[in-house]
């Protein structure tokens, strides 16, 4: 784990949890397991505040807990889990891809299971009931029924997936302390290894959701707070947690990077059928596997849609393309049916980690060393002559552009000699590109990015915090009378509240903020896809 991962850490836990859960995370992260004391000790927190936050790490996934170094009979520790947290960067683009997929009701369920960690059906469901009545017009309201028609559509495609049992969870730690060392780190139980992982219980529950209304009076509010408890005992799901199920996610953003890749590559015909083949085989194909399961020609006949109205020697011929262009994004593994093809996701990512570098570079550096930078990635190794008659650039400028590459690490220069004695005027300097040490390098530069982008969009928002909050309270108002029937008069006098100068002002902070956020979810984007082929190479070996 890096410094710049620690950092990145640390600022998305402080803005979605605050200062003290940041402090418990970024302690845990430097320090490794750590049990209860030891933590309030290291951090110089209340033991009652150290407790709190434990819970609510525990509670997101973001922190595991097991037997300590001194076994079962000692006290329990606690880690921190980096990437579970790295995952809050990606909360936007869980939400908009339930959002496209389910439409409101599959957004709103996925966006409150996302703020609370793990949430029961029976929970959600009137949750998400009573927020999209409120959003309502008057008279309407949202059936129950609806919203567990959407949870149950994303349980069947495992975008959500039971939590583990918390027994499982210490008899894990427990297993890995007793055949490893004192000092393994606890490892949660996989959802996936229960059989019950998918399984939808039987929820007793009807009705229509409710809308908010402001109560004057404590008693009914009251009240109100205690419906929920006495309608949870009735619904037949007590103590059976949901939780997003990130890895579906992450094969679904994975699956769209190559169909994208493929529609710019070729066209979108050839898309849409690796779309198919994709979709046919997403359920069934395990998240870190090197290509998916072998399908026939037929079967992709069959599942292809009907509004593209592609003939049987139209599909043989875009197979016999896809297997042929140099990405390599499909391989035929036999003959039987038709022909029996796979699609390439190790050889799709480490193609998209390619072109991605090479972006970077022409970026940074221009297109005469990105000329440079692809030249060495297809050669493997030139020497610096050989780099200037390739390339077709001066020996001056070649030679101040492979210098500059190998300064960033994007260039590695490897020395092979003639003699054992290494003399210069015997040995073969030869320049070479490893994608993957350059891959994890430009990682590493994408956390940085991200960790600066949003200090500095935390430093925005608190330079301008009066303006915003004047701003919120000016909305709060306007909202109040026109719904209580205040006439064009009142409004405009309101909105007068805010000056010229500051409503401009406001407009180029709003402006400023939004493209920081779009910068983070693009760089974030970057990150995912680096990722992806580290982690499908380290797999494949």
């Amino acid at each position: 784990m890096t410094a710049q991962e620690v950092r990145l850490c640390g600022l998305l836990l402080q803005e979605h949890f605050g200062e003290v859960v940041e402090k418990m995370g970024t302690e845990l992260l430097r320090s490794g397991a750590l049990n209860l004391r030891a933590l309030a000790h290291q951090t110089s927190t209340p033991l009652d505040l150290v407790k709190k936050s434990l819970c609510v790490l525990v509670q997101h996934g973001m922190c595991v807990f097991g037997p300590g170094r001194r076994g079962p009979g000692g006290p329990v520790e606690y880690t921190a889990n980096c990437e579970r947290i790295l995952y809050m960067l990606r909360y936007p683009r869980y939400i908009y891809t339930a959002k496209s997929l389910y439409g409101d009701t599959g957004e709103l369920v996925i966006e409150e299971i996302l703020q609370r960690g793990q949430m029961t059906m029976s929970c959600t469901v009137r949750t998400v009931a009573d927020r999209l009545t409120h959003s309502m017009e008057d008279g309407q309201s949202m059936e129950y029924s609806e919203v567990i028609t959407a949870f149950t559509r994303l349980v069947e495609t495992h975008f959500l997936q039971r939590c583990p049992p918390v027994d499982s969870m210490g008899t894990a730690g427990k297993a890995s302390s007793g055949s490893s060392d004192a000092s393994a780190v606890p490892q949660p139980a996989r959802p996936e290894t229960h059989p019950d992982c998918y399984l939808i219980p039987q929820v007793h529950l009807t009705g229509r959701g409710k809308r908010r209304r402001s109560n004057e009076d404590g008693e009914a509010e009251e009240i109100n707070a205690k419906k929920p408890r006495l309608e949870n005992e009735v619904c037949g799901d007590e103590g059976i947690f949901w939780q997003v199920n990130f890895e579906r996610f992450h094969l679904h953003f994975r699956h769209q990077s190559i169909i994208s890749a493929v529609a710019s590559k070729l066209d979108p015909t050839s898309s849409e059928i690796v779309r198919t083949m994709l979709r046919l085989s997403e359920v069934t194909t395990p998240a870190n596997t090197a290509h998916t399961q072998a399908l026939s020609a037929n079967e992709i006949f069959r599942a292809l849609p009907v509004s593209y109205n592609i003939s049987r020697p139209i599909l043989d011929q875009y197979l016999t393309l896809l297997v042929d262009d140099p990405m390599e994004f499909v391989s035929k593994t036999g003959d039987s049916g038709g022909g029996m093809y796979v699609v390439n996701l190790h050889r799709a990512l480490a193609n998209l980690a390619r072109v991605t570098l090479e972006s970077v570079v022409q970026e940074r550096f221009g297109s005469r060393s990105a000329r440079i930078f692809r030249l060495l990635l297809r050669k493997r190794h030139l020497e610096q002559k050989q780099v200037e008659d390739f390339a077709m650039i001066p020996a001056k400028e070649a030679k101040d552009m492979l210098y500059t590459l190998l300064s960033q690490n994007l260039v590695q220069l490897q020395e092979i000699p003639k003699t054992p004695d290494f003399a210069p005027s015997r040995t073969f300097y030869l320049y070479t590109v490893n994608q993957l040490p350059t891959a994890r390098l430009l990682l590493h530069n994408c956390y940085k990015a991200v960790g600066n982008l949003i200090e500095r969009r935390l430093f925005e928002t608190k330079e301008n915090r009066r303006l915003l909050e004047k701003s919120q309270r000016i909305e709060a108002i306007l909202a109040s009378l026109q719904g209580g029937g205040a006439d064009a008069a009142q409004l405009s006098d309101v909105e007068e509240m805010i000056t010229a100068p500051e409503r401009q002002q406001l407009e180029a902070l709003r402006h400023h903020i939004n493209k920081l956020d779009s910068s983070e979810n693009q760089v974030d984007e970057t990150i995912f896809l680096l990722e992806s082929y580290i982690n499908s190479t380290q797999s494949s070996h």
